[in-house]
């Protein structure tokens, strides 16, 4: 029988122990090799002129100023690219009734949002072509502006899109039980509208992108800074009518992405044009400015929910309209509505109920477009949940603790259907609750914040149940006509010397991903993790896969791995029994050697079986072909997503005189299934976490009445730095997935779930003594103030 996957007192246990990454070193040398440092021969530098409307006609665009400047090679408008990019459309058929319209490069007669490229330069250098930018002219008419949510559904009202019946580009509704019944028999009924402000992801590097056509070949190579390099190669070989084995796209080291470097943009498909019209080599870089306003932005949410509860404080029903404004398109492939979505399907997913109606509206409006980032839809749907949960057991006069206990979906109840339709394999809200309560020391904190209230100091403690979902199937973009795949591959080869190659899709943006691949290799094949080397990245060497998105790189990528590793090993051991006239099953490999599986009696090196197999196959039997690189590919197979689980707490303080927040402790219990890394979960819980806080606290796209971005500049945009965040403690529960012998799920969105949730019912739990509250994210003094009435 052999060992547990976390077995560490075995050499060569990797599965389940914290070691450092692989590129650490490399990357904080310095030599890290990402697209914004890349110079190729003969390249040239875009740069884009930028819409100052967020809604006019282009009247006429005059460049022959531009043109003239010596060192330009081509000033491009929206004409010059549609005759060789054919437009693209943000649906997907699952989601019946969706509407986007067509988009291209740049735009043809019509700006829809303040900062959308119309005119591309590439000249000489960046310089030179901002320089350029400078001289052409643009006339531009006037067209009505919808900025707000509420001015985008007013009937009769202006349109994004001329031509339009409204501004709505999808709606749907969830019905399960009978919601109106519950309600009109329910004990005690809680309700309020909340909303969430818009921000971006401010990743260290910013979008970057270099594309080389070759016309002599008819071959394009892109060098992007993407997530998903397999998507892309698919899109640039279908809208510009490149057979896709004719395009390469490598994603080298990437600095962060969150999910922002998912989509489409527009600049990027544009340079694809540039280089092709060119053929030369040409990069673009945004700056920072032009980051905040044509990156994608998250979280433009209004929820309007009320719930229902008995007499005891069960929860018998919920009843949610998520309103979502997306900006003037819907992103491409994955669409803007998959976040509405996920908020009205992840809505009291902690909790057992079996009555719910969720109505979402997904809206046009003219401003930058919004879609996927860091757990898509999970703060929304928690933050809405865990308040409505704190506000009923204040009514009730039940603690937080209690009430969640007494509705939480038991860990042994499993598994389980939600009311929104989601299957729920195996979770463990109980077990998480318990740990949080131990840890966060939670009834010695209640008697601080009792004594402090008595001398003037108001500390709040809030805490969130959440779920998150990764491991997506092909249910998730497949079923709804996207080219995005949900399987991932590995190539797998054992080298001359003895050490081992592993190609695969899943990529690398920092999170870790060449550690734990390389990690769960060496741990099955046997040997030392530095005698893995693990190459991701590149559609020219790497198999196809869906790479690394919505957690799914340990869960995918990892049981991959997993897979290709043991079929490399099966096929080491049969050459070994050919050598040592034993049945494979009475050998085995440690550290490196083939040993008896029994004895563990050294035999041979491994690198003596790469060697005879490479250069004297011949002393083998007759008829052997030694195998010594695999392939393997895996895709979900069982439940329709894998779903993590756990909850946090928070503690801070509240200055009722300036309305200024102090974090000062925060705490998760998380359940991500078989833990890898331990290390890397851990930080990876910090990042996602101080993210959740930023959202939480400082984070907001603030725009005016005319659609201008107020405060798209670092100097005027909030993030959280390291004298804001608090000391954050963490523990787990391991629910492994059974749907994959590794059973790992996903860690990467799980900090975001429910940080921001936690300092709302904080902040609220500080705020209860003066009768206060907020249902507001991000929550900043000026609120806090306004809510205690002295703003």
């Amino acid at each position: 029988m052999s060992a547990p996957l976390t077995s560490l007192d075995r050499p060569n246990s990797y599965i389940g122990r914290s070691v450092p990454r692989p590129n650490a070193k490399r990357l904080l040398a310095g030599r890290g090799r990402y697209v914004s440092d890349l110079r190729l021969p003969r390249m040239l530098f875009a740069a884009f002129l930028r819409s100052p409307h967020a809604h006019a006609k282009i009247v006429a665009i005059k460049t022959e100023q531009a043109r003239a400047i010596e060192g330009v090679h081509l000033v491009a408008t929206g004409a010059d690219l549609a005759r060789i990019c054919t437009p693209w459309t943000g649906t997907l058929d699952h989601f019946k009734g969706m509407t986007s319209a067509p988009q291209l490069p740049l735009p043809l007669d019509r700006v829809v949002w303040a900062g959308q490229a119309v005119v591309a330069v590439v000249a000489e250098s960046r310089t030179i072509a901002e320089d350029a930018l400078e001289l052409i002219e643009v006339d531009y008419e006037d067209l009505p502006v919808v900025v707000d949510i509420d001015g985008a559904r007013e009937a009769g009202g202006p349109l994004v899109n001329p031509g339009s019946a409204n501004n709505t580009c999808f709606r749907s509704q969830l019905d399960n039980g009978a919601v109106d019944d519950a309600f009109a028999h329910a004990a005690h009924v809680v309700e309020e509208e909340f909303s969430f402000g818009r921000h971006t992801a401010v990743t260290l590097e910013p979008r970057a992108i270099v594309a080389d056509y070759d016309p002599s070949a008819g071959t394009l190579t892109v060098h992007h800074g993407t997530q998903t390099p397999y998507q892309f190669q698919d899109l640039y070989s279908r809208h510009y009518g490149i057979p896709e084995a004719g395009v390469r796209v490598i994603a080298t080291d990437i600095g962060g992405s969150f999910g922002m470097k998912l989509h489409v943009y527009h600049e990027d498909m544009a340079v694809v044009g540039l280089s092709i019209l060119l053929g030369r080599p040409v990069k673009y870089v945004a700056d920072r400015m032009e980051s905040f306003v044509s990156d994608i932005h998250a979280r433009d949410h209004r929820v309007r929910a009320r719930m229902a509860l008995d007499a005891r404080g069960e929860i018998l029903a919920m009843d949610v309209l998520d309103l979502t404004a997306i900006g003037a398109f819907s992103t491409y492939p994955r669409t803007s509505v998959v976040e509405g979505n996920q908020v009205i399907r992840l809505i009291g997913a902690p909790y057992r109920f079996k009555n719910y109606r969720a109505t979402l509206e997904v809206i046009f409006q003219n401003k930058v477009q919004t879609s996927q980032y860091r757990a898509v839809g999970h703060p929304i749907a928690c933050a809405v949940t865990e308040r409505l949960v704190d506000m009923a057991a204040s009514k009730i006069g039940l603690d937080p603790f209690a009430i969640r206990a007494r509705n939480v979906i038991p860990d042994n109840a499993y598994p389980q259907t939600s009311p929104t339709g989601y299957r729920f394999e195996a979770l463990s809200h109980q077990a998480c609750l318990k740990r949080l309560h131990e840890m966060m020391d939670y009834d010695g904190l209640r008697a601080e914040q009792a004594d402090l209230r008595k001398r003037g100091v108001y500390r709040g403690i809030g805490i969130a149940a959440f779920v998150e979902i990764t491991n997506p199937s092909p249910a998730f973009y497949g079923v709804g006509g996207a080219r995005i795949s949900s399987q991932d591959g590995a190539t797998l080869s054992l080298t001359p010397s003895g050490e081992v190659r592993c190609l695969i899709s899943v990529t690398e943006q920092g999170q870790g991903t060449e550690a734990i691949i390389s990690q769960i290799v060496a741990d099955q094949l046997g040997l030392a993790q530095e005698h893995v080397k693990v190459i991701t990245g590149d559609t020219e060497v790497t198999p196809h896969g869906g790479a690394t998105w919505a957690c799914r790189g340990a869960g995918i990528g990892g049981e991959t791995a997993l897979q290709a590793t043991r079929a490399l090993k099966r096929n080491i051991l049969e050459i070994a029994a050919l050598i040592l006239q034993e049945q494979p099953s009475a050998l085995d490999i440690v550290d490196g050697e083939i040993v008896d599986a029994g004895t563990r009696n050294q035999r041979m090196p491994i690198s003596e079986i790469a060697r005879i197999a490479y250069f004297r196959s011949d002393t083998l039997p007759p008829g052997t072909q030694a195998q010594l690189t695999v392939s393997h590919h895996f895709a979900p197979q069982g439940y329709p997503f894998a779903f993590t689980n756990g909850i946090q707490g928070c503690s801070l303080e509240v200055d009722v005189e300036t309305g200024f927040i102090k974090l000062l402790k925060h705490f998760i219990v998380e359940d991500c299934g078989r833990v890898i890394n331990p290390m890397l979960v851990d930080e990876q819980l910090r990042g996602g976490i101080v993210q959740g806080l930023g959202a939480a606290l400082f984070e907001e796209c603030r725009y005016s009445d005319t659609g201008q971005l107020m405060n798209g500049s670092l100097a005027d945009y909030l993030v959280p730095m390291p004298m804001e965040m608090p000391d954050i403690v963490i523990a787990h529960v391991e629910t492994p997935t059974a749907d994959t012998e590794l059973g790992a799920k996903g860690v990467g969105e799980a900090g975001t779930a429910a940080a921001s949730a936690c300092v709302l019912n904080a902040v609220n739990d500080a705020l209860a003594p003066f009768g206060a509250t907020i249902n507001s994210i991000p929550i900043t003094p000026a609120k806090v103030l306004k809510a205690l009435k002295r703003f």
